[in-house]
């Protein structure tokens, strides 16, 4: 199984989108592993974003991303990096298809509802970023567990 970081932005929380996003990765039998609430701070944007800090654009993007708090978790899942790129869309809301994430919520670059890891190696420093070992959970789902009398 793979695990792989999600990342849902100030404007997915301000438009009240955390239910569906997190409805669309169960539905999609990603098992969310590790989930919290945290504001970014400028140093971990920085390193996060490294990749655009000397793009024009990088201040507003900070700016947007340690304003308001976000919503991060760790999924698992057979290929759960490609599946959840997948089901994220393009960077570009603009060009992101109807059905995914982007396509159906957002209309911009920046201002995009979610980030999600792009390769295993990214995700695996994004999720060391943001979250501890002790965070993150390793359990098994079974119906069995959930059909036996309480006295069992």
């Amino acid at each position: 199984m793979e695990r792989t970081l999600i990342l849902i932005k100030p404007d997915g929380i301000q438009r009240g989108l955390v239910g569906e996003v997190i409805g669309r990765l169960e539905r999609k039998s990603l098992k969310i592993v590790g989930l919290k609430m945290l504001k970014i701070d400028k140093e971990t944007a920085k390193e996060h974003y490294a990749h655009l800090v000397d793009k024009p654009f990088y201040p507003d993007l900070e700016q947007f991303m340690t304003s308001h708090p976000v919503i991060a978790l760790v999924v698992e899942g057979k290929e759960a990096v490609a599946v959840v790129r997948d089901m994220v869309g393009p960077t570009n809301a603009t060009k992101a298809p109807p059905g995914t994430i982007r396509g159906d919520f957002s209309n911009s670059t920046s201002r995009n509802i979610i980030h999600a890891s792009d390769s295993k190696e990214v995700a695996e420093q994004e999720i060391n970023r943001f979250f501890k070992p002790e965070e993150l959970f390793d359990y098994s789902f079974s119906w069995s567990n959930f059909l036996k009398a309480p006295d069992e």
